[in-house]
């Protein structure tokens, strides 16, 4: 794979999960792996299970020993910080660059048992295990942001990616791999240091479902890529907010969410293994631009901007109906005032905007660097 460069160290932790540092120079591995997690730690958790709502036609992981999962740790318990001679985390090395390992708390989990077993009356339908949930430590700085980063790391970072990408497709079972943040208590986020995360789904997500059945349903009635026409439509309307030699950012024409954008490569590819060095070299500058136009959409003295970076990568059996592009969006609709999802969006899935998305694309526009 093009432009996938970083040096891997591969070790283990006191359970048995995986934990992979990656960094950008040879031989900082070698002394981060000389750093053993010694913590007296409980037995992993049993598989999960996924249950399948028949009317639906949607999955639900069930997973009970995520209730113990820490929840608002302060910055002197931090699990993601790097550990000390006096306090260990799930980082047994004192620095690290980007490090990412099994979620210690995994929502999916555990090796698939085919077939699908049947429970109780008719149509009810249970999977056990399948799948598996991975952490992505961004920095071993605990007070940072993604958009703080810098370029450099951006790209080791973007290395972690396609790197878990290709290793997690290979599990049995995986249909889907998913990438992304959350950042801000106002999403949820439960521990405060700058990581994403990566699910390895045993089915396709309800909207993964849906992209791939509109791209096939597309490409049937017009033998054109639906990807490769929103793109260009966007780039002749009036909602793009930043672009250069590889990326495009845009406003969708139906936005769900107060601020919304999408970040697509020019030319279309599956997921992170198939982007080239051009694409990869032009991406850390284009999020980082836009994550940044995010963070000053209600004034530099406003706290961050609660936001969710979801990445659609084509799953396994259909890798030209979707096309790799992350959707950025921010739960905050002006200063103090967030969106909820209530009756309507909750209930029914269906979204009511109160922000044009002509006139989101305006203000983010207006907030170049």
């Amino acid at each position: 794979m093009p432009g996938t460069a970083a040096y891997q160290t591969v070790v283990h932790l006191a359970d048995g999960r995986e934990l992979i540092y990656f960094d950008a120079e040879a031989g900082a591995g070698q002394d981060r792996a000389a750093y053993p997690d010694t913590r007296p730690l409980d037995p992993r958790p049993g598989a999960g299970e996924s249950r399948f709502d028949p009317l639906l036609g949607e999955w639900v992981a069930v997973a009970a020993g995520r209730q113990v999962r820490p929840y608002h740790p302060g910055p002197d318990v931090c699990p993601l910080c790097p550990s000390t001679a006096t306090r260990h985390t799930e980082i047994p090395a004192p620095d690290y660059e980007v490090a990412v390992f099994e979620n210690r708390f995994p929502s999916l989990s555990g090796p698939p048992e085919p077939p699908d077993e049947l429970i109780g009356p008719l149509p009810h339908r249970l999977r056990r295990g399948g799948g598996r949930c991975e952490v992505v430590a961004f920095t071993s700085d605990h007070d940072a942001t993604f958009a703080s980063l810098g370029e450099a790391r951006v790209q080791l970072i973007l290395a972690a990616w396609t790197d878990r990408t290709a290793n997690l497709f290979t599990l049995p079972g995986i249909q889907q791999v998913y990438v992304f943040e959350n950042a801000g208590a106002e999403i949820g986020v439960t521990i405060n240091h700058p990581h994403g995360q990566i699910y390895a789904f045993p089915y396709l997500t309800p909207k993964m479902s849906k992209v791939a059945q509109r791209g096939q349903a597309h490409a049937a009635r017009s033998g054109g890529n639906l990807h490769d026409d929103v793109l260009a439509a966007e780039l002749a309307g009036g909602r793009v907010v930043l672009q250069n030699a590889e990326w495009v950012a845009f406003v969708p024409f139906a936005a769900r969410w107060p601020y919304e954008a999408h970040l697509y490569p020019r030319r279309r590819v599956p997921d992170f293994t198939a982007l080239d060095d051009a694409q990869r070299a032009a991406f850390p500058a284009a999020y980082l631009d836009l994550l940044r136009r995010f963070q000053r959409l209600f004034g530099d003295d406003a706290p961050p901007v609660p936001y969710i970076a979801a990445w659609y990568q084509a799953p396994a059996a259909e890798p030209r109906a979707v096309a790799l592009h992350v959707e950025v969006f921010t739960i905050r609709r002006a200063p103090g005032k967030l969106k909820y999802l209530a009756g309507t969006e909750s209930g029914m899935g269906a979204f009511m905007q109160d922000i044009a998305p002509e006139r989101a694309a305006e203000r983010l526009r207006a907030l170049a660097p």
